[in-house]
């Protein structure tokens, strides 16, 4: 008698299951910082290929996203707050992500080609394989610093917009690729240190969990002094105007005392972390603020 058991096959994943997969609340502030960048640059775009370029970079932070929970799949699975993924909780095959991400990838790269130009497409395809190969393959798993280099991947986007309306790269969108690089680290650390068990169980060597709560908060502290230059310097420069740099001016002192408190406090034992989720929370609102504020500032004095 044959005593093999065949293995239960997953049923067809929904679709939107798929959805998850492309991470949509990451995309979301993506979306928008790639259009921000599009729209300050100097030159106009035509709106049929400004909304190719910002559909291209959507799919591509989808792609890249799908690509992270295909061969994170066995991490997500031990931290609570990700593990009703669609991979971890066996809603689908992970094959099947795993051909989404890749068409999805080559997809948006190629119709980012095709239909708006070169540098734009180019820059597409090095934000998705530094998110995937440099960031989840080889930072997330093996370095505390994973968030720090790791950071550049989710700066590409204004680049990307900045270059799909005028074929090059400027001081401007470089200087917005350091803002958001350098508000990566603070932005993660805080949430890392509310999450910090998570890391932990699933042995990811995140700052906290490998050079303890006091040196991460001292870490926040430090990468929000070269963050607040980045985000200012553009009004001094003379790139933006007086609109950009007062609201600039304002919500980076904000973020600042924020950071400020979780890096000069301790935690106790019962600590509900409220300044650590304040800071983390404020910090998305923050980028869509000046990044907003950026459009608003190129609208008024263009």
């Amino acid at each position: 008698m044959d005593m093999t058991v065949a293995t239960p096959l997953l049923p067809p994943a929904d679709w939107r299951d798929f959805l998850a997969l492309t991470k949509p609340r990451v995309m979301t502030l993506v979306v928008f910082t790639g259009l921000c960048g599009m729209l300050a640059a100097p030159v106009g775009i035509h709106p049929v290929i400004g909304f190719t370029a910002i559909l291209c970079i959507a799919l591509g932070a989808g792609a890249a996203g799908a690509l992270n929970q295909w061969y994170e799949a066995d991490l997500d699975a031990k931290m609570r707050r990700t593990q009703k993924r669609p991979l971890p909780d066996g809603r689908m095959d992970r094959q099947a992500a795993l051909h989404f991400g890749v068409g999805l990838a080559a997809f948006s790269v190629i119709l980012m080609f095709v239909a708006v130009n070169v540098a734009a497409a180019a820059i597409l395809t090095v934000s998705i394989l530094f998110y995937v190969l440099i960031y989840t393959v080889w930072l997330k798993r093996r370095t505390p610093q994973n968030i720090v280099i790791g950071g550049a991947a989710g700066a590409f986007p204004p680049l990307i917009g900045w270059a799909a309306a005028t074929g090059d790269v400027a001081l401007l969108p470089l200087l917005l690729f350091g803002l958001v690089f350098l508000w990566t680290p603070p932005h993660f650390w805080a949430l890392a240190l509310f999450v910090k068990t998570d890391y932990a169980n699933a042995g990811v060597p995140m700052l906290p969990v490998v050079a303890g709560e006091r040196v991460t908060r001292h870490h926040v502290g430090l990468y929000t002094i070269p963050m607040a230059i980045a985000a200012i310097a553009p009004w001094p420069l003379g790139l933006t105007g007086p609109i950009y740099g007062g609201v600039a001016t304002v919500t980076t002192a904000v973020f600042a005392a924020l950071a400020l408190r979780v890096a000069t406090r301790t935690t106790q034992v019962d600590d509900t972390m409220k300044p650590e989720k304040r800071l983390f929370s404020y910090s998305i609102l923050y980028l869509f603020v000046v990044f907003g504020a950026l459009v608003v500032d190129r609208w008024v004095f263009a």
